[in-house]
């Protein structure tokens, strides 16, 4: 069997990397003084590294997420925000999900809540777990309609399956009736199946109680009950009003400036 038959049938087997991998080989001299096995280790690492990469880049696209580039490693420290660096560390590790317990990210508008929520989402893309990121507003527009349309169910389910839901903008407006049922029947079902949820809110949590509406609204304290005993909280306050900047503006400025070097490395 010739070479090229070896790569051709690598490539219809769909392992393009490997074959890739195996031709630099092939025209690698000093390759012929190599082990066939360590050869082989490195044909099928590289396969591995690639499928492995591509599956992450998937479950990125996949969770659409408000800013699919956000990084840890990328979060600012020093913006006039009270954010502590090691609890931030130990949220990233992902720990909280394995845990079945959720992150409560409160604080002012344009304080980071997205970016933060974000980071750690595409963080647990990079661990393989399934994330999915989603307005609340949104969320409950998208139930409504599956309503109207008798896809409830699936719908929910969508919401319900992945490991770490995001819910953004949470509470921003005192929800409905209807919306009081949609919440419930998705926090109870992610509660059943034990699933993390990242809740970013201007409201801190000791003040979501009313923005359900308190002890008048039947559904308040068996929502309360499936969030608020198994979780972290992170409230990102000013610390100091002379730094303090809207983090939608910085991080936009700093994409803007990347930008600008890309082009001009072209």
């Amino acid at each position: 069997m010739t070479r090229q038959d070896t790569v051709n049938k690598l490539n219809e087997m769909r392992l393009t990397t490997m074959s890739h991998e195996y031709m630099l080989q092939s025209e690698n001299p000093t390759m012929k003084e190599q082990d066939f096995d360590d050869r082989f280790a490195m044909l099928v690492d590289a396969e591995y590294s690639k499928r492995r990469t591509n599956s992450i880049i998937r479950k990125i696209q996949n969770a659409h997420f408000d800013q699919p580039d956000a990084s840890i490693e990328d979060i600012n420290y020093e913006c006039g925000r009270k954010l502590n660096k090691n609890t931030i560390k130990r949220i990233a590790s992902c720990e909280f999900i394995d845990e079945k317990r959720h992150i409560f990210i409160t604080g002012a508008t344009g304080s980071g809540k997205t970016y933060l929520s974000n980071a750690i989402g595409v963080e647990a893309c990079k661990r393989f777990y399934t994330v999915m990121y989603i307005r609340t507003p949104d969320l409950l527009i998208d139930l409504d309609i599956a309503r109207d349309e008798e896809t409830y169910k699936k719908v929910l389910n969508k919401y319900a399956k992945p490991q770490l839901l995001i819910l953004d903008e949470w509470l921003l407006v005192k929800p409905s009736s209807d919306e009081k049922r949609d919440i419930f029947e998705l926090l109870h079902r992610r509660s059943k199946n034990n699933r993390s949820i990242i809740f970013c809110s201007q409201y801190r949590r000791d003040e979501w109680y009313d923005q359900f509406g308190g002890a008048d609204a039947p559904l308040t304290d068996a929502i309360m009950d499936r969030i608020v005993h198994n979780g972290y909280d992170i409230d990102i306050k000013s610390d100091d009003p002379n730094k303090d900047i809207s983090m939608r503006e910085y991080y936009a400025s700093k994409e803007a400036v990347s930008e600008a070097i890309s082009e001009n490395k072209a």
